[in-house]
């Protein structure tokens, strides 16, 4: 597993350019329940520098697309990308429990299949926080409190184990944990110093990216300072500080 954010040089990090539907999806997967008026859409966006020409095209497109659906003046996420906002929403916020030394072990059962359903496979099982072993092997510290998804029955065979290996050697073999560490602080550092709305937009943005290639390990697992929950505390402010734009509330 790898960060989505690459560095850019000492202390800074690459972030994505804002565009009207990256601005529209930020604020509607951040929002609970992710639905607003257009005419609300039009005053978030606005300081971001979306005019409200920009933003009906915008808005258009995204439901010819399948990324929102429309009912009167009101746009909300459509049923794929609500499945998106769950996965942000776990990110901020895993739920998880005390490590008693089991690892979960997912092993591929299944032969035959072509590239993009191995893609697919690996894709699903990294967004489970799972890392690959060696090919069709995927482990992690059985503390996520989740359950295995009825469409991998069948796929892969889901056990407990405790391998004879040290947890921190597995654990650094397994995730590049100080290159994550290393981009959660330079995003924390730019968050930092981010002033303009739209600069902090996008550093937030990468923030949450950053945070679904999170491990999320127990603590006895990893390095020392690690920056996780100190990032999820920075995106969980911000998080308060949408809400109260979304709902026209002043600042204190």
């Amino acid at each position: 597993m790898r960060g989505n954010e690459s560095t850019a040089g000492a202390g800074e990090v690459e972030l994505r350019p804002l565009s009207a539907r990256s601005v529209v999806l930020s604020l509607l997967l951040g929002t609970h329940p992710p639905e607003l008026p257009v005419k609300d859409l039009v005053r978030l966006v606005e300081p971001f520098g979306v005019g409200g020409s920009t933003l009906r095209a915008a808005l258009s497109r995204m439901v010819a697309a399948g990324d929102l659906r429309r009912a009167g003046a009101v746009y909300g996420l459509s049923e794929r990308l609500l499945g998106r906002q769950r996965r942000q929403d776990d990110a901020v916020r895993p739920a998880t429990r005390p490590w008693d030394g089991d690892w979960e072990m997912a092993v591929v059962t299944a032969t035959g299949r072509g590239p993009a359903e191995r893609a697919e496979l690996r894709s699903e099982l990294t967004r489970l926080r799972l890392a690959e072993l060696r090919e069709g092997v995927w482990l992690r510290p059985a503390t996520l409190l989740r359950p295995w998804p009825d469409e991998l029955t069948g796929i892969t065979l889901y056990l407990t184990a405790r391998p004879g290996m040290p947890g921190r050697e597995l654990a650094a073999a397994l995730w590049p944990l100080e290159e994550w560490a290393d981009t959660a602080r330079d995003l924390l550092a730019h968050i930092g110093r981010a002033r303009r709305p739209a600069d902090r937009f996008t550093a937030f943005a990468a923030a949450v990216r950053h945070l679904l290639a999170d491990p999320v390990l127990p603590p006895e697992l990893l390095p020392a300072d690690w920056p996780g929950a100190a990032l999820r505390a920075a995106y969980t402010a911000y998080q308060r500080e949408v809400a109260d734009a979304v709902h026209g509330r002043e600042q204190a």
